[in-house]
């Protein structure tokens, strides 16, 4: 019947799933080609254009920037219908937009506007992908593998931490920055052709596309996905925990963390890295084990544990004393438990999301979750600041800690606690 989707049945492993396996592996090329753009935007403001640190900022911010539009970046993409075609266009978007860097590189023409210029548009283009990227996930694998995909694709995201830095770092210096993010738009280029090839069976009414949705205006179709978000439970309750967990948490921000690192707990800059490298170890196990936490203890507790073992480490690295070695033993501590918890909690919560969100409204939600899940990090990041100044390094730590634990009160009056098993998802018009 028009309208209605069927799940298919789970498979025994993914790894079984060709079309899982493929966009899986467009994923985890695109995942470390990014690591070598996340390097190298900023050497190139740093090394080549001498940018100040607010200048640097800046470049960051703006790659957040494009999430404030999310919900009427997502509101415009579930009115298209293929939206595995949306996500295929990013991706070559992105591509050459990164490729205009090394071309006036050789021109000896970069300038900060370009760099600029180039955050905004591919940050506006990784919207546009992630809000298209909930529909079609959601039809990719039967709700039932939810979980076990999750755990897959963060796994890699969480190697890619691990791994990507020290490669983007050999491209950078062998081929110089501009150069090396030729790499991320090679990345962008397989992705779009294994997106390409990888076809889901989305139902005929996905994307709101019926002659009376077409006369629906963008903002009333935003409205409908926010709507959405506030009346059910599950993602009214996961939203204010996300939100709160992101604005406590960068309270602390990376930048924050190095410098209480070096200023503080006087660590060298090796010793800082070893640290943040086994924190990124922490989050490949715990994308991991997520389906096996999971299975044992269920779904929302999952995630309960998650929102609380995310921030609470900090209070670790509050307390860091000592030795050396015991500075940094906090330090490594802090960073792993944490890497772990914010994966238990996001593939848990990603998966039991996909699972109440009806197939119509899927990217007008996505869009309107991250306007507000992602546009609180900069705010919190600038407060941070602020009380870092005001308060000290150990007080903002503490708050972000303290704040962010008390993020899972939100769970307990909501469905989530008592979720234990993902179900199919009953068909819906």
């Amino acid at each position: 019947m028009k309208g209605r989707w069927t799940p298919r049945p789970a498979p025994d492993s993914l790894w079984r799933d060709g079309r899982f396996v493929r966009f899986w592996c467009g994923q985890s090329v695109s995942q470390f080609g990014d690591r070598v753009s996340e390097l190298a935007l900023p050497l190139i403001a740093v090394g080549a254009l001498h940018a100040s640190a607010n200048q640097v900022a800046w470049l960051t911010a703006l790659v957040w920037t494009p999430n404030l539009l999310g919900l009427f970046l997502g509101a415009w993409v579930d009115h298209r219908p293929a939206k595995r075609q949306l996500m295929l266009l990013a991706d070559l978007f992105r591509a050459a937009v990164l490729l205009t860097l090394p071309i006036a590189y050789a021109l000896d023409t970069v300038t900060l506007g370009q760099l600029y210029t180039v955050a905004l548009l591919t940050g506006t283009a990784a919207v546009v992908f992630n809000t298209a990227y909930s529909s079609f996930f959601a039809h990719l694998v039967p709700p039932t593998s939810y979980v076990e995909a999750n755990s897959k694709l963060s796994a890699t995201r969480s190697a890619s931490f691990i791994a990507g830095p020290a490669i983007g770092g050999g491209l950078v210096q062998a081929l110089s920055a501009p150069v090396a993010v030729l790499a991320d738009a090679l990345s962008f280029v397989v992705s779009a052709v294994l997106v390409g090839r990888t076809r889901v069976d989305e139902p005929a009414g996905t994307g709101s596309t019926g002659p009376s949705s077409a006369r629906l205006s963008l903002l009333r179709r935003a409205r409908e996905g926010l709507a959405f978000v506030v009346r059910e439970p599950v993602m009214r309750a996961g939203l204010l925990c996300a939100t709160t967990l992101n604005f406590f948490t960068f309270l602390a921000s990376t930048g924050l963390l190095v410098l209480f690192a070096d200023r503080v707990l006087q660590l060298s800059p090796g010793a800082i890295g070893l640290a943040f490298g086994l924190g990124a170890t922490g989050g490949l196990l715990g994308a991991v084990a997520a389906p096996a936490i999971a299975r044992r203890i269920g779904v929302g507790r999952s995630i309960a544990v998650g929102a609380v073992l995310f921030p609470a480490p900090y209070l670790l690295v509050a307390a860091a004393t000592g030795p050396t070695w015991a500075r940094l033993g906090f330090l490594g501590a802090a960073e792993f438990l944490s890497a772990f918890g914010v994966m238990l909690f996001d593939v848990n919560l990603n998966s039991l999301q996909a699972s109440v969100v009806p197939d119509g409204l899927r990217s007008r939600v996505a869009g309107a979750y991250s306007t507000v899940n992602y546009g609180v990090r900069p705010l919190g990041a600038l407060i941070g600041g602020e009380l870092a100044t005001l308060a000290g390094l150990r007080v903002t730590l503490t708050v972000a800690a303290v704040g962010g634990t008390m993020s899972a009160a939100w769970l307990v009056a909501s469905p989530i606690p008592g979720i234990r098993v993902l179900k199919p998802a009953s068909d819906r018009p």
